[in-house]
C-alpha cells in the first residue's frame, strides 16, 4: 500500500527554547499535532475535513538530537494505517539529514458535531493511500 507523505517546515521560536538552549520537549508533541493536522487537511476531502476532527490518543516520542533555534527543520508525517476510527501515524523531525526525533502515535476520528469516533471509509482513506499505477 502506498501513502501519501507531507512536509511540515518548522520554525523555531525563541519561547521554544529551554533552560538548556535547545528546544524544549514539550514543543515536539505541538509540532508532531500541528503536522499531523495539517496532513489532515491537504489531503482530505473538503467536506470530510469540515465534518470531523481528531483526539489525540497516543505519542511515543524517541528523541534522537536537539534543535536549536536557528536551526531548520522540518517533520515529514505519514499516514502508517487506518483502522476503523483510528489512524495511526509515523513523524520524522529533521534538520536537513539529522534526525532529530521520530514519533509514533494513534489518533481517533471524531465526527465534529457530536463528538462520538467517526469511522474512517474507504472513500476517505482512498485520499491517503492512492492505488499504484
Amino acid at each position: 500500500m502506498t501513502t501519501l507523505s507531507h512536509l511540515f517546515p518548522i520554525k523555531i521560536l525563541p519561547e521554544d527554547i529551554d533552560f538548556m538552549g535547545h528546544v524544549n520537549n514539550s514543543r515536539y508533541l505541538n509540532w508532531v499535532q500541528e503536522a499531523v493536522l495539517e496532513h489532515w487537511r491537504n489531503l482530505a476531502p473538503p467536506e470530510a475535513v469540515a465534518q470531523r476532527a481528531w483526539v489525540a490518543l497516543k505519542h511515543e516520542i524517541t528523541y534522537r538530537k536537539p534543535a536549536f533555534l536557528e536551526d531548520v527543520v522540518v517533520a515529514n508525517v505519514v499516514l502508517e494505517g487506518i483502522h476503523g476510527a483510528r489512524a495511526f501515524y509515523e513523524t520524522v523531525i529533521k534538520r536537513g539529514e539529522e534526525v532529530l526525533a521520530e514519533v509514533k502515535s494513534s489518533w481517533c476520528c471524531i465526527d465534529a458535531e457530536t463528538l462520538r469516533p467517526a469511522r474512517i471509509g474507504a472513500d476517505i482513506a482512498a485520499y491517503f493511500f492512492p492505488k499504484a499505477d
